[in-house]
This record gives C-alpha cells, sequence and structure tokens, in this order.
C-alpha cells in the first residue's frame, strides 16, 4: 500500500502571493480527485508534491520519506499525464516511448523494450507502434500519455486535466484505463470537471484558493446535502433579489427558462426538492469562505 501524507503545507512565492494555505491531506491506494476552480493552487500543490518547489513550511510524506528533504525519492517512483504534450516529433509511438524510457533511467535494452511492448498492449495501441505519434488521434494520444506514465513502474501518478477535447466513447475508454491503473497506485486527479471526480474517484477533495475546503468520499458528501437542496424557475429580473435573498449555488437555462439552485437547511417557499448531486457538494463548497 502506498500512502501520502501532507501536513500543514504552506507555500508563498516572492511575490508574497499565497498559494497553499496550511493544507493537510492524507491518500492511499486508488483514484483521488482534486477538484478545484482554474486559480485554485491545484498545480501549485501538485508542482510542490513532485519536489519542483520547495514549501515554505509543512512537509510531505510519501511512503515514510520527507520528499521535501529528500524530492528524488518522490521522482523516482513518479508518473505524469499532462494535459497537454504540446508538438510531438514525428517519430513511432515505440521510438518515442523508448526514448522517455532512458530518460527515466530503464537502461537494460531487453527490459525496457518488455516494459514498453507491455505498455502498448495495456492501452490498447500495440498495432499502432510504427505509427508516428503526431497523426495519433485524441484518445490515442491521451492512451499513449497513460503509457508513458506507468514507464518505470510509478507508485503515484498525477493526472492533469485527463479528459478534455476527447469524445464520449474515447472518455469512456481512458477512465476504465485509469480505473484499472489505480488498484494497485495512487491517481490523483487533478480537474475543475466534477463528472471526471463523480465517476473515477473513491475519494476527493475540493480546493479553493490555496486550502482544502471539503473532503471525503462523494457519496457521503452528496448524502449531506439530502433534503438542502431546491430549485425554482424564474424570470431574469428577479435574480438579484434571489441574490440577497437566498444561497444560490448554480443558475442554468432550461428550455429558455432561468432555473435557480439554492441550499437551505429548510424548504424555500415555493421551490420544489432536488436530488443532490456532485456538482451541487462542489458548487456549494465553491459559495463557502475558506
Amino acid at each position: 500500500m502506498n500512502t501520502l501524507t501532507i501536513n500543514h503545507l504552506s507555500l508563498i512565492y516572492q511575490n508574497g502571493h499565497q498559494a497553499v494555505k496550511d493544507l493537510s491531506l492524507e491518500i492511499s491506494n486508488g483514484m483521488f480527485g482534486l477538484l478545484g476552480p482554474n486559480g485554485a493552487g491545484k498545480s501549485s500543490l501538485m508542482k510542490t508534491i513532485v519536489g519542483l518547489q520547495k514549501p515554505t513550511s509543512g512537509n510531505i510524506i510519501f511512503n515514510g520519506t520527507d520528499v521535501v528533504k529528500d524530492p528524488d525519492h518522490i521522482k523516482r517512483n513518479l508518473g505524469f499525464l499532462p494535459q497537454d504534450f504540446g508538438v510531438y516529433p514525428k517519430v513511432s509511438a515505440y521510438d518515442l516511448l523508448e526514448h522517455i524510457a532512458v530518460l527515466k533511467g530503464i537502461t537494460n535494452r531487453t527490459e525496457r523494450k518488455n516494459q514498453i511492448l507491455s505498455l502498448l498492449e495495456k492501452v490498447n495501441l500495440a498495432e499502432f507502434r510504427k505509427k508516428e505519434v503526431h497523426t495519433f488521434s485524441g484518445g490515442m494520444k491521451q492512451r499513449f500519455g497513460v503509457a508513458q506514465a506507468l514507464l518505470g513502474n510509478p507508485k503515484i501518478i498525477i493526472v492533469d486535466e485527463p479528459t478534455a477535447g476527447l469524445d464520449p466513447e474515447e472518455r469512456n475508454r481512458f477512465n476504465a484505463l485509469l480505473n484499472e491503473i489505480s488498484q494497485d497506485v495512487i491517481v490523483i486527479l487533478s480537474t475543475h470537471l466534477v463528472e471526471d471526480v463523480r465517476n473515477l474517484c473513491s475519494e476527493m477533495a475540493v480546493m479553493n484558493k490555496g486550502q482544502i475546503l471539503r473532503k471525503g468520499k462523494p457519496a457521503v458528501l452528496i448524502s449531506e446535502l439530502e433534503n438542502r437542496i431546491w430549485s425554482k424557475p424564474i424570470s431574469k429580473d428577479e435574480l438579484e433579489s434571489y441574490y440577497s435573498s437566498h444561497e444560490i449555488i448554480s443558475r442554468q437555462l432550461i428550455e429558455r427558462e432561468l432555473h435557480i439552485t439554492v441550499f437551505s437547511e429548510e424548504k424555500p417557499e415555493h421551490f420544489d426538492p432536488v436530488k443532490p448531486l456532485l456538482e451541487h457538494v462542489y458548487f456549494h463548497t465553491l459559495t463557502q469562505k475558506p
């Protein structure tokens, strides 16, 4: 079992901006969703976890080792799947994986070959191993990304906005692959997409303004909102007054009619009950002051 423990972590940049504020988390094998809007501090936290920047205070313990003092420990066990690899060189999938494997320190040629072929099979790209990666579809590129992240048998994998731009079929295939991987390693999914967390993660946290506002199992967090979420169609002219009198957590147009969703301990007059979803957990959490 792999474990990552973050204790009272803070990060203040030289310009005075505090990107991470007294943050604590415990993560073990499985999919962990780190959910938050752009600018919440997710990227700063990820960079600190993997040793790319040193925190102002606090510590990070990965499998018993303080990676603030020994960042190479987590780097040796890390796989990273960025949102976008950028421009791919005009080389085959096999050759690019071989290059990445050498960079990761897999020096034995036979071991390297066996691992690459096994991973290409795992991500369903074996028949495309001689095809240049820049010609791949979006879904194929993401599956290639998983293969490169798994080189070297990492114990912790960080995935950044993995399903952006994928069609529904590729999205489902990719999510199934991530779920399979997470049985034996820690997979941290950093995203602003509630759907990804709902479908994949057994544990999650909502982050904003450098702090963890809420954490736990998605199903438990949803159950806490039972009989507390209400909806009502209103006119656009009424919106401002409802903002001043109710805790509006979201609004949307349904068949050209504006519907507001509010959080309330008791049923507001003329509102209908709504079955809570993870989206309501997320939006309600973001309305709370850190």
